[in-house]
């Protein structure tokens, strides 16, 4: 057999490596003072931000009880739009002339409805039908500027009908309002009685 040959291995030097200390140089040390501040003004926030949130909720409050005290009073007092302005206006204008018996038909609830209200008034001739009829366009026109879409009955005055689309306004004579009873066929309205007869 053949004799394996050696494989030289190279010897190198180890170096040794000193490494010289590093001086640990103490840093100086924050005041006590800063230390302390910074815990005592956190404690300190953190009561103060409860309070402000109490004194918030306090006035929430506050205001939810003056609210509610306004929500009331505007219950008596209801805020009024265009239609209830326009049927206060009609109603004004047939007191004006005396007319008498008023009912005012809040139709808003009703499903199928024809208009928002029916404002219903009787007279006792045919020429105080004709001049409410006219003092309610006049107070209509005066204080809100509308005229009226439609009108029909003036040819023997038994029955003038006035048509502001969301408010129509009959006018009747006695017999005539007693014959027809507009009040009974729309029941289910809410119903507002101004200068009736006892």
């Amino acid at each position: 057999m053949a004799k394996k040959k050696a494989i030289p291995v190279k010897k190198t030097a180890v170096k040794k490596v000193t490494t010289t200390p590093k001086k640990i140089v103490a840093k100086p040390a924050r005041p006590a003072t800063k230390k302390v501040v910074v815990k005592t003004s956190v404690s300190k926030t953190k009561p103060a931000a409860s309070k402000t949130k109490n004194v918030i909720t306090k006035k929430v409050s506050a205001k939810a009880v003056k609210a509610v005290k306004t929500v009331s009073k505007t219950e008596t007092k209801k805020i009024k739009g265009p239609t209830e302005l326009l049927a206060d206006s009609i109603v004004e204008g047939i007191l004006e002339v005396k007319g008498r018996n008023i009912s005012i038909l809040n139709l808003t609830d009703i499903h199928n409805r024809v208009c928002d209200y029916f404002i219903i008034c009787q007279a006792d001739s045919n020429t105080q039908v004709n001049a409410i009829a006219g003092s309610v366009e006049e107070m209509v026109k005066k204080q809100t500027g509308e005229r009226p879409y439609r009108k029909e009955g003036f040819e023997n005055a038994e029955w003038i009908l006035v048509d502001y689309v969301t408010v129509v306004v009959h006018i009747f004579q006695t017999e005539v309002r007693n014959f027809y009873n507009l009040e009974s066929l729309w029941a289910d309205a809410e119903v507002t009685q101004i200068a009736f007869d006892k």
